[in-house]
């Protein structure tokens, strides 16, 4: 059984062949738009964390070579452990060298000219000129004359750096010329939003200086709003207009479209092997109905869809379903729709979560907070299944919330004998709530009357196990 989502294979052939959100596409689309410009840009792609950029981005860059483009992938954010950018940027352009490596090495002193740190602090030079280490010299006599050639110094190295910048240029052009067979290349950084703010910066700052010429295609794989927050970071301002910063240094903007609704989700549904458990013979012995796998991977993509969390997250939730199914018996019912339901929360509403584990809130007290996770418009939209989860958590954790508040009810009868509801539901907006009083009725009687919340939330929290082995040891 799988617990960790592995990195998809790119096969060199066929890049896209195991992608499974239909992203070849896009990948055709943005090859044509280097072709067409292939003077050189820059192109963002910009997708929020966790919608899949990385390996759309693997997998393009493979595509882009059986196009016979040259390509660089540079992950910016295993690069940031060294302070300059440049170092790694051009040990990247090494790996094109075909032959002879002369121009290579014309670019490196290029770039050793433009490298130096030929800036440094007044007070710096100043000690390191007129201060002897243990002897306190008369810096205040020299100081008018230090500053003077220092000036003159920097004056100097500025001009060398400025001639240097432009021979650097002349000769990345040449050198790309010579080892890109006529189409541009195309170099990709990766990351670029999770690395140290002031690392991307400045890799951005060098792009744009440093590496801006022509046959050479920059593609940035960035979440925009968090480079954008790396940038006011760096710069100590959050009145600055990042957008506008970020618009220096970019041309072309793309982003990746959603995928069709479920798409990825029926893949994790598969990858994690949800219907091994479901399909097991011994499982086929005990279970009441018939449908639950179908009931999880439906709802699982109902509830993705409409709170809109991400491919990763998605991910997060399937893996630690599968982990938690595990410790359900053969013979144990699982309510899907409840128990990814708590996986969800689990993982990204905590303090609802802790709330439902502390029992401390009635009964209406957590709809009117489960009103709060999930948006308004499932009244509208399918509010059946959601019927049945707020039910299925009423009933259950009014179960568990009994334990401590022994009066607490939820439906009562009335004189005519019919059940009445003593709580405001919120899925069910028909006068008479007839709904949530029929799906209360059914699971009250007849499926679950007695089960308690605490019958999920240890199986979800992955505490069941040690539960009954400290309960079997216990004297």
């Amino acid at each position: 059984m799988r617990i960790k989502h592995k990195d998809l294979d790119i096969p060199e052939t066929e890049p896209f062949k195991f992608c499974q959100l239909d992203r070849s596409q896009y990948a055709a689309v943005l090859t044509e738009v280097v072709r067409t410009y292939s003077d050189g840009f820059v192109l963002s792609l910009n997708n929020q964390w966790g919608t899949g950029k990385t390996t759309f981005i693997k997998m393009w860059n493979v595509y882009l070579q059986t196009k016979e483009f040259k390509t660089i992938y540079f992950n910016a954010w295993e690069n940031d452990f060294d302070n300059n950018p440049l170092v790694a940027l051009m040990a990247e352009l090494e790996t094109l060298t075909k032959g002879d490596d002369s121009t290579f090495k014309a670019l490196t002193q290029k770039a050793a000219v433009i490298g130096k740190n030929i800036l440094p602090a007044l007070i710096k030079a100043i000690t390191a000129k007129y201060i002897d280490p243990g002897v306190f010299s008369d810096v205040l006599t020299s100081a008018t004359e230090g500053a003077t050639e220092i000036l003159d110094e920097e004056i100097k190295a500025y001009s060398e750096k400025k001639k240097g910048l432009i021979e650097f240029r002349t000769e990345l052009e040449k050198y790309v010329k010579e080892n890109i067979e006529g189409k541009p290349l195309v170099l990709i950084i990766d990351e670029l939003d999770r690395c140290r703010p002031n690392y991307a910066v400045q890799l951005l700052e060098q792009i744009k200086h440093f590496f801006n010429v022509p046959g050479i295609v920059f593609v940035l794989s960035i979440d925009k709003e968090q480079l954008g927050n790396a940038v006011k970071g760096v710069y100590g301002s959050e009145q600055l207009n990042s957008d506008e910063y970020l618009r220096r240094f970019i041309d072309i903007e793309f982003v990746l479209p959603d995928p069709e609704k479920g798409k990825f989700t029926k893949y994790l549904y598969n990858y994690y092997e949800f219907g091994k458990y479901f399909t097991a013979e011994e499982r086929k012995k005990y279970r009441r109905d018939g449908n639950d796998s179908e009931s999880l991977l439906e709802f699982a993509i109902l509830l993705f869809d409409n709170v809109k969390i991400n491919l990763r997250q998605q991910e997060k939730v399937f893996a630690h379903a599968r982990i938690a199914l595990n410790s359900f018996g053969h013979n144990q019912r699982l309510f899907p729709i409840l128990f990814i339901f708590l996986i969800f929360v689990r993982d990204f509403q905590p303090k609802f979560y802790k709330r439902l584990v502390d029992r401390k809130d009635s009964p209406q007290t957590i709809i009117n907070e489960l009103k709060a996770i999930l948006p308004a418009n499932l009244l509208s939209e399918r509010p059946r299944a959601f019927q049945f989860l707020e039910a299925l958590l009423v009933l259950f954790y009014n179960n568990y919330y009994q334990e401590i508040e022994y009066s607490s009810k939820i439906m009562d009868r009335n004189e005519d004998g019919k059940n009445i509801l003593l709580i405001e539901p919120i899925f069910d907006p028909s006068p008479d709530r007839g709904n949530f009083i029929s799906i209360l009725e059914h699971y009250n009687h007849f499926n679950g009357g007695e089960i308690k919340l605490s019958y999920f939330l240890n199986k979800v929290s992955l505490m069941s196990n040690f539960i009954v082995n400290m309960t079997d040891d216990t004297p």
